[in-house]
């Protein structure tokens, strides 16, 4: 089955935000209370309500103030840090190949908070019963709320009044991006950029770029953090191979007692009053 993805064009995206309201609208998220921050940017972060925030960005060229916008939301990453660490299966590849979210799985644990090289993940602790739970943007894939299942594209790409954001096979948004980017350097923009094609093994949300990463605001090079790495290949083994020590030595410590106490009770053995 064809992985699925989806294409940002940075260059024909207006801030319109109306990613940002369907999103909210689909996935039954509260609308947030926001006030003037100094910038156009509203919120002015994401939450565990806000799942997808356009940036604003002001450069200079050739003397002239260019507007740049940029899409904040979870990447869906091949090489998903988020998964690697979650240790209860909530966060997993779609067999689409985006990172699907279970929140009913989720301990709270905040692993994918500090792990995720964009800082995407947010988590809400509530104060009545202490338990915390991370959201952040399911590809439209929230049980109960599945458009991709049901046939549907992602409500961002649905509501996007000028085809900045298309959803399809990702082999052919690699291929529409390719020749965004060099229609933009033949345009005189030297740093196009077609980002996602490669970082962290392939992104489920790439981006066309007219100017480099940085300018954006995204890494250039993304990485899985070592503690990442170590957490799934070394700390989780050994976890659960403890853990399973721990359950067979309280089952051995269970069949030597059971046969003390029966070996006693036996009418060859010494009863206790």
């Amino acid at each position: 089955m064809a992985e699925k993805a989806i294409l940002y064009d940075s260059t024909l995206c207006t801030a319109c935000r109306a990613c940002q309201v369907a999103c909210k609208q689909w996935n039954e998220n509260e609308a947030v209370k926001t006030t003037n921050q100094g910038s156009y940017e509203n919120p002015p972060d994401l939450t565990p309500e806000t799942w997808i925030k356009i940036e604003f960005r002001e450069v200079e060229k050739e003397g002239k103030i260019d507007w740049l916008f940029n899409r904040r939301a979870c990447m869906h990453c091949t090489d998903a840090a988020c998964v690697k660490v979650c240790p209860t299966g909530a966060l997993r590849h779609n067999e689409l190949g985006f990172v699907s979210y279970d929140k009913e799985l989720c301990s709270g644990c905040g692993y994918c908070v500090d792990f995720c090289p964009f800082h995407v993940p947010r988590s809400d602790r509530n104060i009545i019963t202490g338990m915390a739970k991370m959201d952040k943007c399911t590809f439209c894939t929230t049980p109960g709320l599945d458009r991709i299942a049901a046939g549907y594209e992602p409500a961002c790409v649905k509501s996007c009044p000028t085809d900045a954001l298309k959803y399809g096979d990702r082999s052919e948004l690699v291929a529409d991006g390719k020749k965004r980017v060099q229609a933009l350097q033949a345009e005189g923009y030297a740093n196009a950029y077609l980002y996602g094609e490669k970082e962290l093994g392939g992104l489920h949300v790439m981006y066309v770029l007219k100017a480099s990463p940085e300018v954006y605001g995204l890494p250039v090079h993304p990485e899985v953090p070592a503690a990442a790495i170590a957490w799934q290949d070394v700390i989780q083994p050994l976890g659960w191979a403890f853990g399973g020590l721990t359950l067979i030595g309280l089952g051995l410590n269970y069949i030597v007692a059971r046969r003390a106490k029966m070996t006693r009770e036996s009418p060859g053995g010494k009863k206790e009053d």
